[in-house]
Order: structure tokens, then C-alpha cells, then sequence
């Protein structure tokens, strides 16, 4: 993948659908981010509430900056925050293509993307069906960093990323909660097997114990079994958010500005013994319903999020 060389005459205007974009022939040469990554030598770009560097091409860059405005709209919107004005600009670095991406890279060599604040860095995938979803998952980590103010349990700052970043990006508009086949870690649901017997799965490795996921793990433990732990983070926050036309929304959302501790589950939630009963019944069906439906087998080496 690459991205196309092109030469702007003079400040260039763009508009596009309801949002406007500017772009500068003015290239980096080589500087660093506030976090001491690199940034690319490419031109910059603004949005209503970002600011972006890229080397990808105007058209990628663009498509880029709507997703991150439409999660910004829809971040908004679900936990009922206010646009403030004159608020300082969200950062993003967009590279081109993987390559360029990985040889920037300073976060752990397999990421896709990475949030190290204040700068959102990813690349742009070309060629697949959503070449945005690494950055979305990427800028709610800003979001919940930077607007929100919130210092989150591990499991809440991955599940909220997830749950935005597999949302499907429907025009202009984000549906928090209508879920994207074409995302991570979507694309795993139909790999998952379930038996029906949750500790049965549990032993077997097949998911990971609530238990395990709300009161921390071991690292390791994590980078062995990658797509258990975050198709948990996922689908966890799905089922918080919209089980039983979100009986637990409101407690979620408490919770989410309390932390997330184990404690704070089971006083906003309820036991994590029930809960999970009810998590894997409903991970069950959302899997079987998917995998028949609209979600297809991941790839043979599946690209892995970034930890943060």
C-alpha cells in the first residue's frame, strides 16, 4: 500500500459532507510529538475537532478524519457530554501504508495503531472494507483520555475502544452498538466455539473468566490468549450497554466514572456469578447470530491492537 505523491498549489479548501478540511502544502521535515514519537514528512490536516499529519493520500486522509469526527458525535451523544468551544484540537498521525506505519512505530511491534498521548498514530489500510477501525478504537482511548477525564480500569478503556471501533461508520454517522463485521475483534466470533457450558469454555480457554477480565490479568497471560481477552473487553461492553434493551446501561455508565474496579462492578452491576451467566448467553447468541449472518472467519494471521 502506498500513498500517492500529489502538490498543492497555495492553501487548499475542501469540503465534505457538512465538514470542512484544510491542507497545507507545508511538510514536516523529521520533528517529534510532544510523546517523542516521530511524525511523518507529509502535510497536515484539520478537521472541526482534530488535527491530523499524514502521508497518506487527501481522499484516505479525509475519509479518516470522518470516521474520528463521527466517533467525537457519537462519543458525545452517548455519555451526554458537551462540545465544548475552544477546545484544543484532537492529534493524529496517519501514515500511509503498514510499512511506513510499523517503521515509525514505538509502541510493541505487532500494533496496528496507538494512542500515546496526546497523539493517536495508525495507518491506512487500503483495500479492505473498513480501513479506519484501528484509528476509531485508537482516538476513544484520546476521547476517554483528553474529554472525558476518565482514568478507567483496563476493561473499561479496552472495551469502550472496541465497542466504538467495531460501531458501524454509516455515512457520516457512527451506531454505537451495530456491530461492523469488518473490524477487530469482530471478525474472531464465528472462531469461537462456544460449548455452552461457561466453565467449561472457561477451562478450556475458549473466554475469559469476568472474573479474570474485570480484576486484571497477567500480561503474559494476555499476549497467549490476545483474542479471548479482547473479544471479552468487547462484548462485554456491548452486553452492559444493550442487554435487555439496556438494563444495566445507566449502572454501566456510573461505573465507568467510578473506575471500573471489581468492586465497583458487582455494587453498579450485580454479583459477577450472575453476570457472567448472562454475559455467555448473550456472547453465545450474539456469536451463532453473527457468524450465520454477517460476520465472516477472521484472517489466518489477524492483526493485533495495540495494548496500551
Amino acid at each position: 500500500m502506498r500513498g500517492s505523491r500529489w502538490i498543492c498549489c497555495g492553501l487548499a479548501l475542501l469540503a465534505i459532507a457538512g465538514g470542512a478540511y484544510w491542507w497545507s502544502r507545508d511538510r514536516l521535515a523529521g520533528p517529534v510529538s510532544a510523546s517523542g514519537a516521530p511524525l511523518p514528512a507529509g502535510p497536515r490536516y484539520e478537521s472541526a475537532h482534530y488535527r491530523a499529519t499524514s502521508t497518506a493520500t487527501p481522499e484516505q486522509t479525509r475519509a479518516v478524519l470522518a470516521a474520528a469526527e463521527a466517533l467525537h458525535a457519537a462519543y458525545l451523544q452517548t455519555f451526554e457530554l458537551k462540545d465544548e468551544a475552544g477546545r484544543a484540537k484532537h492529534q493524529l498521525v496517519l501514515y500511509g501504508d503498514r510499512a511506513q506505519f510499523r517503521a515509525h512505530n514505538r509502541s510493541s511491534a505487532w500494533a496496528e495503531a496507538y494512542y500515546l498521548a496526546p497523539t493517536c498514530y495508525a495507518y491506512y489500510a487500503e483495500g479492505v472494507a473498513n480501513p479506519y477501525h484501528w484509528m476509531v478504537h485508537e482516538a476513544t482511548h484520546q476521547l476517554n483520555h483528553e474529554l472525558a477525564g476518565l482514568k478507567p480500569a483496563k476493561w473499561v478503556n479496552e472495551g469502550l475502544a472496541s465497542y466504538f471501533g467495531a460501531s458501524r461508520l454509516e455515512g457520516q454517522r457512527l451506531r454505537p452498538g451495530s456491530i461492523d463485521p469488518d473490524t477487530y475483534p469482530i471478525w474472531w466470533l464465528g472462531e469461537l466455539g462456544l460449548s455452552g457450558d461457561p466453565e467449561a469454555d472457561i477451562r478450556a480457554g475458549r473466554i475469559v473468566a469476568l472474573r479474570t477480565l474485570i480484576a486484571g490479568i497477567d500480561r503474559a497471560d494476555l499476549n497467549r490468549r490476545f483474542n479471548q481477552y479482547y473479544i471479552g473487553y468487547w462484548s462485554l461492553t456491548h452486553f452492559l450497554f444493550h442487554y435487555e434493551d439496556g438494563k444495566y446501561a445507566a449502572g454501566f455508565r456510573a461505573l465507568i466514572r467510578d473506575g471500573g474496579t471489581l468492586a465497583d462492578f458487582e455494587r453498579r452491576i450485580g454479583p459477577v456469578a450472575t453476570i457472567q451467566r448472562e454475559w455467555y448467553e448473550y456472547l453465545q447468541t450474539v456469536a451463532a447470530g453473527d457468524a450465520g449472518s454477517f460476520v465472516e472467519a477472521g484472517p489466518a494471521t489477524a492483526p493485533k491492537p495495540v495494548l496500551p
